[in-house]
C-alpha cells in the first residue's frame, strides 16, 4: 500500500491506495494556504496519519502545484500557495515518516493516474490535458512521466496559439490558457455578452439554444484544437485524455474538439489520433501521486 496526497490551493486530499490502484481510505481538509507552509505541511502529515491508521505502507507520493523540482523534492513558488518559496517538502516528509517520498506537479500525477488506471490504460503513450481554471498537461510514455530537461515538459498552458493575442496573467500573449481555459470562456462571455455566470452559465445557455454562446465556445475550442494538433505533430501520442472542470460538458466539447483537431493534422495522423474524456475525476490526484512510489 502507498499514500497519495493531492495538495491544492484550496483543498488537501490524502488517500491510502492499494498496489492495484484502489482507494482504501481517504481524508481531506481545507488548505488554508494563507496560514503558511508549516501549518499546511502539518495538515498534510495529519491526513497521512489518519488514512494509514497505523497500517504499514511503502511510501508517499505528493502532487502539488508548480513550479517545483521533482528531482530535488522542492516546491519553488506556486502562485496559489503564497509563501512557499523553495520549500523542501520531500525532506520534511522523509524525516517524519522514514519512507520513500516522491513529489511531482499536479498535472503530471493526474496524467500518470489516467495512463495507468484511467482512460489511457493499455496505451503506450498518453498525453493528458486538464482544461479548467487554467490549462496544464502531462505526458506519460511507457508508464513513466516525461519531465524534460528541467521539469517543464507538459507546460502547455503557455503555448502560443494566437501570436500577439490576449495576454492572461504572466503567460505569453495568445497563450492556450488565455484563450481556451474555463477562465477564458468566462471572460469572453462576460466581455462580449455580459454573461456573468462563467462556464456553467455558458454551457447552460448553449443547451437552451444560445447561438452566441455556441460560437464563443467553438472559438475557444478552435484554440484548444490548435494546441492539441501542435502536440500531436510533436510527440504523436497514442491517445489524448482530456480532464478538468470544462470537460464536465464533454457532450458539448468533445465533438467540437475532435472535428477541429482533425482539420489541423496530416490526414494519416488525423485517422490515428484518439481523443477521449478522463475517467478518474477528482480521484486522479491522489491515485497518480500514489503511483509515484
Amino acid at each position: 500500500m502507498k499514500v497519495g496526497i493531492d495538495l491544492g490551493g484550496t483543498k488537501i486530499k490524502a488517500a491510502l491506495v492499494s498496489d492495484a490502484g484502489e482507494i482504501i481510505s481517504v481524508q481531506e481538509c481545507p488548505t488554508e494556504a494563507a496560514q503558511g507552509p508549516e501549518e499546511v505541511m502539518n495538515k498534510m502529515m495529519s491526513l497521512t496519519e489518519k488514512v494509514t491508521d497505523h497500517q504499514p505502507f511503502a511510501g508517499i507520493g505528493i502532487g502539488a502545484p508548480g513550479p517545483l523540482s521533482s528531482t530535488e523534492g522542492t516546491i519553488l513558488s506556486p502562485p496559489n500557495l503564497p509563501g512557499w518559496d523553495h520549500i523542501h517538502l520531500v525532506d520534511r516528509f522523509q524525516e517524519q515518516f522514514q519512507c520513500p517520498v516522491k513529489l511531482d506537479n499536479d498535472a503530471n500525477v493526474a496524467a500518470l493516474a489516467e495512463a495507468l488506471l484511467g482512460s489511457g490504460q493499455g496505451f503506450t503513450s498518453v498525453f493528458y490535458l486538464t482544461i479548467s481554471t487554467g490549462i496544464g498537461g502531462g505526458y506519460v510514455l511507457d508508464g513513466s512521466i516525461v519531465h524534460g530537461a528541467s521539469d517543464y515538459a507538459g507546460e502547455i498552458g503557455n503555448m502560443i496559439v494566437q501570436p500577439n493575442g490576449y495576454q492572461h496573467a504572466n503567460l505569453n500573449p495568445g497563450s492556450l490558457e488565455g484563450l481556451a481555459s474555463g477562465t477564458a470562456i468566462g471572460r469572453m462571455a462576460r466581455e462580449r455578452f455580459g454573461v456573468e455566470g462563467g462556464t456553467r452559465e455558458v454551457f447552460d445557455r448553449i443547451r437552451r439554444g444560445d447561438h452566441d454562446m455556441q460560437r464563443l465556445v467553438e472559438e475557444a475550442m478552435d484554440y484548444l484544437a490548435i494546441g492539441i494538433a501542435n502536440i500531436a505533430h510533436t510527440v504523436n501520442p497514442d491517445v489524448f485524455v482530456l480532464g478538468g472542470g470544462v470537460m464536465n460538458a464533454d457532450d458539448l466539447i468533445l465533438p467540437i474538439v475532435k472535428e477541429k483537431v482533425s482539420r489541423y493534422l496530416y490526414p494519416g495522423l488525423a485517422r490515428s489520433t484518439t481523443i477521449v474524456k478522463a475517467k478518474l475525476g477528482g480521484d486522479s490526484g491522489v491515485l497518480g501521486a500514489a503511483m509515484l512510489v
